[in-house]
């Protein structure tokens, strides 16, 4: 069983609660648009991180994280990638992919918007954990902890920071 700490779209903006609700994962995952090394740093002392690079990451960044992470975790396959679109409206260079080879949980960002939704005809799990940064239109801030246990995600929540 593994607790998971999910982020995305933080554009660089650090908030010491992050520490408060990740004390308890068991890793953090960022799913891209990190915006700073230093923002990455401070996560892996709370936690190991995995994540992906965003459309405005750094060179730097891009060289330390893909642009996809592909992984199984506690039997449950995991896709994540910043750029991934939704069910229905998967994004075009993922679609063929993601029908060909589905994962049970496919996280992506990007799009700010807060979105847990079941893709019924592959299967699977999106969870987009919307923006936990500043920059951008939206108007709350969100992080998301779920626990993989057995071939499932379960205990997923939805955290407001705003």
């Amino acid at each position: 069983m593994m607790r998971i700490g999910l982020l995305s779209d933080t554009h660089g903006y650090w908030d010491d609660r992050y520490k408060e609700y990740f004390a308890e994962c068991d890793e953090i995952w960022h799913a891209g648009d990190i915006g700073s090394e230093d923002l990455i740093d401070k996560l892996e002392q709370i936690k190991p991180v995995r994540a992906v690079y965003g459309n405005i990451d750094s060179h730097a960044t891009r060289l330390r994280f893909p642009q996809h992470q592909k992984f199984t975790m506690e039997g449950v396959k995991v896709w994540m990638t910043h750029i991934g679109g939704y069910p229905g409206k998967y994004e075009p260079s993922v679609s063929k992919l993601i029908h060909y080879n589905p994962p049970g949980l496919f996280i992506s960002g990007h799009s700010h918007i807060l979105k847990v939704m079941s893709d019924k005809r592959l299967g699977l799990l999106h969870v987009n954990s919307g923006a936990a940064g500043k920059y951008g239109f939206h108007t709350k801030r969100t992080l998301v902890r779920f626990t993989l246990d057995n071939g499932h995600v379960k205990d997923l929540e939805v955290i407001e920071l705003s």
